[in-house]
């Protein structure tokens, strides 16, 4: 984080300020700047080739997304242990199998945050509550649908659709061995 950063508003996860960067042309300037904890998300995919997909209330968008288990990581907490934390509070599932499908950059011009992907099978019943600010239910989509609703347009969100393609590209790879 720059020494130089000039706090103007941090509420919740948001971390907002101007930092004064020199850029590699030798150029300095002012710079408004959102700092992430990082977060992690998951394709939780069941035996049946069904995936975990969640309907949710997104206040700056006005309306409801399809998206991917996912959140925001707690200081000092592991990327996978926020995996496991936000697939049960979310979804209510627990994986005892879990692997890394990459990480993302959501949005460099203005945010350093960092989205890890994960791909949990091995499924179970798991346990958690929702965050006082989320509303969320939770259906189970055909692995193989959900393209057809990146296709259509139904699921817009970004961390879900590279990690569906992730996952897909992963799943593939595996079976070829």
């Amino acid at each position: 984080m720059a020494s130089n950063r000039r706090p103007v508003l941090k509420l919740g996860v948001v971390d907002f300020g101007v930092e004064t960067a020199e850029l590699p042309s030798g150029v300095q300037v002012d710079l408004a700047v959102i700092r992430h904890p990082g977060a992690s998300a998951i394709v939780a995919l069941y035996p049946d080739m069904t995936v975990a997909m969640l309907r949710q209330y997104r206040h700056t968008i006005g309306g409801w997304m399809r998206e991917i288990p996912a959140g925001c990581r707690n200081a000092g907490e592991d990327p996978l242990a926020c995996a496991r934390r936000e697939l049960g509070e979310e979804a209510r599932v627990a994986a005892a199998r879990w692997d890394h499908l990459g990480s993302i950059i959501t949005v460099p011009s203005f945010c350093d945050e960092r989205i890890e992907l994960y791909l949990a099978r091995e499924l179970s019943e798991g346990s958690g509550a929702l965050d006082h600010d989320e509303v969320i239910t939770v259906s189970r989509v055909p692995f193989d649908e959900t393209f057809a609703m990146i296709r259509r347009g139904d699921i817009v969100d970004a961390k879900s659709i590279v990690a569906l393609y992730r996952a897909r590209d992963f799943l593939e790879q595996e079976r070829r061995g």
